[in-house]
C-alpha cells in the first residue's frame, strides 16, 4: 500500500538550516534584483523609482511566502522539491518579464499579463503546498483560508493593471501591494507556524547578502566596456566600502540579536515577530540596498565618463536621493527590526539615517565622486562609533552560548 500523500513531506525542526534547493531558488531572486535595478536605471525619475519599488514589493512577497513554507516542511524532500522547482520556473519568468511589467514591448506576448499570470502561478503553488502541509493542523488551514482572498485580490488587481497605463496602472499596482500586505497584516498571526527561528533568520540573512551582492554587481556594470582610470578605481573602492559597512551593520550583532529573540519567543508571539520583523521590515531594508545599487551605478557612470559625463559632474535628483536615501532606509529598517525584536531603536543608526537625508540636498553641489566619499565617511563613522562604544557588549553577543527555547 502506498503511503499517504502528506507523508512525502518532511517537517522542519528547530535546528534546521537552509537547504541547497533554497539557495538555488534564491538565484532567481538575484536575477530579479538585477532586473529591478536595470528597470530603474532606464528611467531614473521619481515615477521610475516608484515602479521599481512596486515590482520589488511583489517579487519580495513571492519569496516571503516560500520562506514560511520551507520553514514548515523541508524544501528538498518529496513533493516539496518538485513544487519548489516549479515555483522557481514561474519566478524566473516573472523576473524575465520585469522590463515589461508596466510597458509592453512590441511583438510577442503581453509583458504585464505574463508578469501577473506567473505571479498567480507562484502564489497558487505556494498556497496548494501549504494546504497539503497543514493536513494535521486545523488552525493553520483556517489561517490559509483567511489568507487566500489577499492572494486572489492582489493577482486580480495586477491583471487589471495589465490592461491600463499611466496613473491608473500605478494606482492598481499600489492597490495590489496593499491587498497582499495589508490583508496579511489584517488577518493576524495566530494561525501561522514557525518551526525554526535559526532557519528563518538564516534565510533572510542570505537574502540580505544577495541584495548587497547586487550593489557590488552594480559597481562593475556601471563601468562595463569603459576604460579603467583612477577616478573609477576610487569610486569602486568607495562603493565597496559602503557595501561593507552595510554588511557589518547587519551581520556583526544585529542579526544575532534578532535570531535569538525569535528563538526565545513561542507560539503566536514568535509568528507575529517573524511576520513583522522579517517579512515586513526586511522589505524596506532590501529596497534600500537596491536604491543604493542604482545610485552606485550612476556614480560609476559619471566618473567613467559615460554618456558625455565628466568626473566633475554632480549627481542630483532621484539617483542622488536613491544613493543617500537608500542607505538611510536601510538603517531605519534595521532600527525597526531591533525595536520589534528587543525594544531597542538603535538611536545612533536613526541619527545617521536622518543625517544622510539632511545632507542630500547639500551634496548635490559636489562632484559625484565626492558625494560618494561623503556617504562612505558617514557610514564608516557609524561603524567605528559602534565598534568602540559597544565593544564589550558586541563581544558578549558574538561569543555568548545560546540555547533556543522549545517552540
Amino acid at each position: 500500500m502506498s503511503k499517504p500523500y502528506r507523508s512525502r513531506l518532511e517537517r522542519v525542526g528547530e535546528s534546521a538550516t537552509a537547504t541547497t534547493l533554497e539557495l538555488f531558488f534564491d538565484l532567481v531572486f538575484v536575477f530579479a534584483l538585477t532586473q529591478v535595478t536595470a528597470l530603474m536605471a532606464e528611467d531614473p525619475t521619481w515615477p521610475g523609482l516608484l515602479r521599481g519599488t512596486l515590482v520589488l514589493a511583489v517579487v519580495w512577497w513571492c519569496w516571503v511566502g516560500y520562506s514560511w513554507l520551507s520553514n514548515l516542511v523541508k524544501a528538498d524532500e518529496g513533493t516539496a522539491r518538485t513544487a519548489m522547482l516549479g515555483a522557481m520556473a514561474a519566478m524566473f519568468l516573472i523576473a524575465l518579464a520585469i522590463p515589461e511589467a508596466f510597458d509592453d514591448l512590441a511583438g510577442g506576448l503581453s509583458g504585464p499579463v505574463v508578469f501577473a499570470f506567473c505571479y498567480l502561478l507562484v502564489r497558487a503553488v505556494h498556497l496548494l503546498l501549504f494546504w497539503i502541509s497543514a493536513a494535521d493542523d486545523p488552525g493553520l488551514r483556517k489561517q490559509l483560508l483567511r489568507f487566500t482572498p489577499t492572494m486572489l485580490g492582489g493577482t486580480l488587481l495586477l491583471l487589471l493593471a495589465a490592461q491600463t497605463s499611466g496613473a491608473a496602472q500605478i494606482g492598481l499596482w499600489v492597490a495590489a501591494v496593499a491587498a497582499d500586505y495589508g490583508g496579511t497584516f489584517a488577518i493576524g498571526a495566530s494561525g501561522w507556524r514557525l518551526n525554526s527561528a535559526k532557519h528563518f533568520a538564516e534565510r533572510h540573512g542570505l537574502i540580505v547578502i544577495i541584495a548587497l551582492g547586487e550593489s557590488i554587481v552594480a559597481i562593475g556594470v556601471g563601468v562595463t566596456a569603459l576604460p579603467i582610470s583612477w577616478p573609477v578605481i576610487a569610486a569602486a573602492t568607495l562603493g565597496l566600502t559602503v557595501a561593507a559597512c552595510l554588511w557589518w551593520a547587519y551581520f556583526d550583532t544585529h542579526v544575532l540579536i534578532a535570531e535569538r529573540a525569535l528563538a526565545e519567543a513561542t507560539g503566536v508571539e514568535r509568528a507575529s515577530m517573524a511576520r513583522s520583523a522579517f517579512s515586513f521590515l526586511h522589505l524596506p531594508l532590501v529596497v534600500g540596498i537596491v536604491m543604493l545599487a542604482l545610485g552606485l551605478k550612476k556614480v560609476l557612470n559619471y566618473v567613467a565618463g559615460a554618456n558625455g559625463h565628466t568626473v566633475a559632474d554632480h549627481l542630483y535628483g532621484p539617483p542622488l536621493w536613491a544613493l543617500f536615501g537608500g542607505a538611510a532606509l536601510y538603517l531605519f529598517a534595521q532600527s525597526g527590526v531591533s525595536w520589534r525584536c528587543g525594544r531597542n531603536l538603535k538611536p545612533q543608526r536613526l541619527a545617521v539615517g536622518v543625517l544622510l537625508i539632511a545632507v542630500t540636498p547639500l551634496v548635490a553641489f559636489l562632484p559625484a565622486l565626492v558625494a560618494l566619499a561623503v556617504l562612505a565617511a558617514l557610514l564608516i563613522a557609524l561603524i567605528a562609533y559602534e565598534w568602540v562604544h559597544y565593544r564589550a557588549v558586541r563581544d558578549e553577543i558574538r561569543h555568548a552560548e545560546h540555547e533556543p527555547a522549545d517552540a
